[in-house]
């Protein structure tokens, strides 16, 4: 998991300022506590509550779109399918969410009476959150605006059914053996 996460880390525009974890101990450990806290710069590791169900929200509320909805809820227990799955995230889902797919932010929340009025801003990419971040630098943003120019929205989803058909298939396989 470290490794993932340092993967991660080293591919991000930007710095790291925090990590949120739910409890589960593929995060909640000491390498990864460690890899944040015992820094230069720390970044701040932060984790839900313990028996808080409540908490979980912040931590999982893109489980949906960006698991579920291409996974599903079946079980992928073939090892076999982890460098797949790897691959489809580090390359054509991960261009296709950032710099297609918007998403909104909660920028105001008020209580009148019993009712809770939201406010969100208006829908943005990843890309375009970016692109409008005064903390990031100038030439990454340049490196950025290219890769753009780059890409095909329609291409990249073609890809990523083609990985997920090739994923279900494997993982269907090896469970066809203890059927």
């Amino acid at each position: 998991m470290l490794t993932q996460i340092k993967d991660v880390e080293n591919s991000l525009p930007f710095p790291l300022l925090g990590f949120d974890t739910d409890n589960g101990n593929e995060f909640l450990n000491w390498h990864l506590f460690r890899h944040f806290t015992q820094r230069k710069n720390p970044v701040q590791f932060t984790r839900s509550r313990s028996y808080q169900k409540q908490d979980n929200c912040h931590i999982e509320q893109k489980n949906w779109t960006h698991i579920r909805q291409w996974l599903g809820y079946e079980r992928l227990d073939n090892p076999e399918v982890v460098p797949l799955m790897n691959d489809l995230y580090t390359s054509e889902w991960r261009l296709y969410h950032n710099f297609f797919c918007p998403s909104v932010k909660l920028i105001a929340k008020k209580r009148v009476a019993s009712k809770v009025i939201k406010r969100y801003d208006k829908p943005k990419t990843p890309y375009q959150r970016v692109l409008e971040s005064k903390y990031v630098a100038a030439s990454v943003k340049r490196i950025l605006k290219e890769q753009m120019k780059r890409l095909n929205p329609f291409r990249l989803r073609r890809s990523i059914e083609r990985k997920l058909k090739r994923i279900f298939r494997l993982n269907s396989n090896k469970n066809a053996l203890y059927i």
